[in-house]
């Protein structure tokens, strides 16, 4: 079966509070890549002609814009993170620029999340394809990958992630 695969570097900042990883409670920064693979939902031969699963600018550009314009540079925190009020109450123009997730945003919750919201914008688009593998370099040495169902390991559910729009947050209004 073929599968589609591609990558984007991205900039990000976070930090970590859950106590899990203390130096990283920190805010700190990482370059990273995420590498996903792509599947037709309905797998078919090739056609004699265009030969082709998806033409790669159509599979990818959606997912290579939300990337380039929300997620990279943008400022990875917990909800509970006591800097939202800060933002909040000091630099509400920034609250867009904040990726927002259910707890510690680590790698894994990262892969869960950006594997439903490249799910969600490929159901928009018709739904040919699927998301069926998700890998995020954190550093050269550390990476985390993903594959199945990304709402079974979510702790919430709902949330950004599952729109086809270029949220990173349920800020109500900063996104």
């Amino acid at each position: 079966m073929f599968e589609l695969v591609f990558s984007r570097r991205f900039s990000m900042a976070h930090r970590l509070i859950a106590g899990a990883a203390e130096p990283c409670a920190i805010p700190h920064g990482h370059n990273e890549v995420v590498t996903v693979r792509l599947r037709a939902a309905v797998p078919m031969p090739l056609d004699g002609h265009a030969n082709m699963v998806e033409p790669f600018e159509r599979a990818k550009s959606r997912w290579h814009g939300w990337i380039d314009g929300c997620v990279d540079h943008a400022l990875q925190l917990s909800a509970a993170d006591p800097l939202l009020g800060w933002f909040r109450a000091q630099e509400p123009h920034r609250l867009s620029r904040i990726l927002v997730t259910p707890g510690d945003p680590t790698t894994e919750m990262l892969a869960a999340l950006f594997m439903a919201k490249l799910n969600a914008f490929l159901a928009a688009d018709g739904g040919r394809l699927a998301c069926v593998h998700l890998a995020i370099e954190e550093t050269p040495t550390n990476t985390v990958t993903f594959a199945g169902d990304p709402l079974g390991v979510l702790p919430v559910r709902d949330g950004w992630w599952r729109r086809p729009d270029s949220s990173i947050n349920d800020l109500g209004g900063a996104a």
